[in-house]
């Protein structure tokens, strides 16, 4: 932000993602495709790069090979203009350990604070699929003179469980409690039936963090998580401030896509997500050109219909050749459906291949997954779950180059 603050971002991206298995099996959940072409990574890059902070660091750790990849291939800035998104695995700077958690993980790395000595850092999670403008968030946090400010989003409070809840104090602005995931939290004063979840991004001025992580590496029983452990800290000393998500505004938003943002750390909400896309008014619009979402997919030709292959109310990706007949669905790069293949509701990632006459309902199929011709996936409830993974909501998942029987 060239004449403005001093701003360093810091991306946490070194979860493991089990939840979102087998499609983390061999890659890091930022990594994980999502919308046809982009990686999880993108959403919080573009929202970052976009509100012109340019100098970021990505903290990586678990099967970060196919993530680190991605982020140097893609994200090349300006380094005349010292510009710069660089990967950052785990570097044991204190002694021969992972990190213990995500507090840990920046403590760990403060070496790159002291070398950029910003005036504040910006910490978002890796994970989320949403646009925002950090600048508005930032400009409120230097204005209230908080040492954090953590964006909230109102969610319905009989959704509150699955989420970090903050408690607004009486003036509406700072952080009053913080609760982990409760089962029965009081609502909004003016929304009682909503309440404020944790978005998992924070702003801090440099010194409160610095002093909070060297603060909470003393507490022996502390989990060392940033929502877990630095914000109920900071919420106890006063300084923690809340952020009203629905107060952010992005160029080129419609009403309907207005404050969208979906944690997709299951296979039910990464599916559900994805099918946010493909309506002809979504309720996520991807072709936002105004505040876009950057990736790289390679360069591969316009996709291709052709034997009488149709596709409707759907995403279909360069490189895709279609024949049969595809519905509701998410084509990555490189997908080929043959001519019979019926693909309904389902997410299929680079180089699916389905083969002549077989059937893809209502599945997430990874890359390099080759269903044989005349085979059916979403047919038979029974054989489904005793040859695949099966999510709570009927979703059907199959891995990275799986098998299909």
């Amino acid at each position: 932000m060239r004449g403005g603050p001093n701003v360093l971002g810091i991306v946490l991206a070194g979860g493991e993602g089990k939840r979102l298995m087998p499609l983390t099996a061999d890659r890091a959940k930022p990594a994980v495709t999502f919308g046809g072409t982009y990686r999880l990574v993108d959403f919080v890059l573009s929202n970052l790069v976009n509100g012109g902070m340019m100098r970021i660091c990505v903290l990586t750790q678990y099967k970060s090979h196919s993530l680190d990849r991605h982020i140097t291939t893609t994200w090349r800035m300006s380094s005349l203009l010292g510009n710069y998104v660089t990967p950052v695995p785990a570097q044991q700077r204190l002694g021969p350990r992972w990190y213990l958690g995500s507090a840990d993980a920046i403590l760990q790395s403060l070496n790159l604070v002291y070398d950029e000595q910003p005036d504040y850092i910006v910490v978002f999670g890796a994970d989320h699929v949403y646009r925002m403008d950090p600048r508005q968030m930032l400009t409120q946090h230097i204005e209230s003179g908080a040492g954090v400010t953590v964006a909230g989003i109102r969610v319905p409070r009989a959704e509150a469980s699955a989420f970090g809840v903050i408690q607004p104090a009486p003036d509406g602005i700072r952080v009053g409690n913080f609760l982990e995931k409760p089962a029965d939290p009081p609502g909004l004063p003016d929304a009682p039936d909503k309440v404020f979840a944790s978005m998992g991004n924070y702003i801090f001025t440099t010194k409160t963090l610095i002093d909070a992580l060297q603060q909470d590496a003393e507490i022996e029983d502390s989990v060392h998580d940033m929502g877990g452990s630095i914000l109920p800290m900071l919420t106890e000393q006063g300084v923690a401030h809340v952020y009203d998500f629905d107060g952010n505004h992005v160029p080129g938003e419609t009403p309907r896509d207005h404050g969208y943002w979906r944690d997709v750390g299951t296979l039910d909400a990464y599916y559900e997500a994805h099918m946010d896309l493909i309506a002809d008014q979504p309720v996520f619009n991807l072709d936002n050109r105004k505040w876009p979402i950057y990736t790289h997919s390679g360069q591969l030709a316009p996709a291709k219909f052709v034997a009488g292959g149709i596709a409707s109310e759907s995403i279909v990706s360069p490189g895709c050749v279609i024949r049969g007949q595809v519905t509701r669905s998410v084509l990555s790069p490189g997908v080929v459906v043959e001519e019979g293949a019926v693909v309904q509701g389902s997410v299929l990632h680079d180089n699916v291949h389905v083969g002549r006459g077989a059937v893809v309902r209502g599945a997430v199929l990874d890359k390099n997954v080759d269903v044989p011709a005349g085979a059916a996936i979403g047919i038979n409830a029974q054989r489904d779950q005793e040859l695949y993974t099966v999510s709570k909501g009927g979703v059907i998942a199959l891995g990275k180059g799986q098998q299909v029987l």
